[in-house]
């Protein structure tokens, strides 16, 4: 399944930095949110555009995580020529990762 399936995102930038949140529908996928969507997989799905670090910052209470994109807006809004160089449009990206239907466990 599509991650858009038990979350929703938020994402800002600052910069060349971009930062997305991914928060759980219901706390009790926040487990599977936690095994499956890791700083590799989301540094993975965002290749093309990231050429820095992925930081991956934790927040259980919250049912979410963040994570922070380095190197990801080509210089940033008013460096870049891109389009829409706003890290705002990365949080419907991340959505788009495929995890797992279930609870199943996260391979070795």
């Amino acid at each position: 399944m599509r991650l858009r399936e038990i979350a929703h995102s938020r994402a800002g930038d600052k910069g060349d930095t971009s930062n997305i949140s991914v928060i759980v529908y219901d706390m009790a996928d926040y487990p599977c949110l936690e095994r499956w969507l890791t700083a590799d997989r989301v540094r993975e799905h965002f290749a093309d555009l990231t050429k820095g670090e992925v930081l991956r910052y934790e927040l259980p209470k919250l049912g979410a995580l963040n994570f922070v994109l380095r190197g990801a807006l080509a210089g940033g809004v008013t460096r870049s020529l891109a389009l829409d160089a706003h890290g705002k449009c990365l949080g419907p990206m991340i959505l788009d990762i495929e995890i797992p239907e279930g609870r199943e466990e996260a391979p070795a």
